[in-house]
């Protein structure tokens, strides 16, 4: 759990910060935050990758080991710096492709779930980060990049799970849908059973209608960071869980 903040220095200008990493939910509801390793420099961002964005963290409440968003801290000189985390036992070097093993957690409708605990999105990467959390709070966890880049956006896999974030301007269109719908149904990204979409700027109407045709949950991406349902098929994603 988080305490007072680490000191974090910036190697571009020296500068020195108290960080505290701020706390997200655990598919158990729990607040997690990634521990801060005391004495290890940290490092500007210069290029980003998903592998390097994600760090491995175990739940303090129930055990869980998941995939968190890797702290970053923006300084003052205008650097940013990816802040250094004590990783979880067995965790997969950065940069290395791995798959971690499942942790099953049951069927969600089965027992209440706490309330998703938002994100502010602010850029492509909250939009992003957003959606993995809240797949992981309906009980899809191990989220991480899927194999297969989709022609927009990002594409975010679990087992049983294959979703797209469209972070852009306009409104997703049919397209988009068919293509997430034929890869999931197609097996291209470790069998999934199901998909879900994620729109920071909504839909249009040709594909809220192939959505509600192929029963393909859609959901939209407020601002504050909660994902909200669009159609049925994301009421019962939401009701039902993983």
């Amino acid at each position: 759990m988080a305490d007072g903040g680490v000191p974090v220095r910036c190697p571009e200008c020296l500068r020195e910060h108290l960080y505290a990493p701020a706390p997200l939910p655990c598919a158990c509801g729990a607040p997690m935050t990634a521990p801060v390793a005391r004495g290890v420099p940290a490092t500007p961002v210069t290029e980003r990758s998903w592998a390097d964005e994600w760090v491995t963290v175990r739940c303090w409440a129930c055990g869980r080991q998941g995939q968190w968003p890797r702290p970053e801290l923006d300084c003052d000189c205008g650097a940013v710096l990816r802040v250094p985390v004590v990783p979880a036992p067995g965790a997969p070097v950065p940069g290395r492709s791995t798959t971690a093993p499942s942790t099953a957690i049951g069927n969600t409708a089965a027992r209440p779930r706490p309330a998703f605990r938002p994100v502010t999105i602010r850029d492509t990467r909250d939009a992003v980060t957003v959606a993995a959390l809240y797949l992981r709070w309906l009980g899809y966890l191990n989220t991480r990049s899927a194999a297969r880049r989709p022609p927009s956006g990002t594409r975010i896999a679990a087992r049983g799970m294959l979703a797209q974030v469209d972070p852009g301007l306009h409104r997703t269109g049919l397209r988009d849908v068919e293509c997430l719908w034929l890869t999931a149904a197609t097996g291209t990204d470790d069998t999934p059973a199901t998909c879900a979409f994620f729109s920071l700027a909504g839909y249009t109407d040709e594909a809220r209608a192939r959505a509600d045709a192929l029963d393909v949950p859609l959901f939209i991406l407020d601002l504050t960071g909660t994902p909200q349902p669009v159609n049925s098929a994301a009421d019962d994603l939401i009701a039902n869980g993983a």
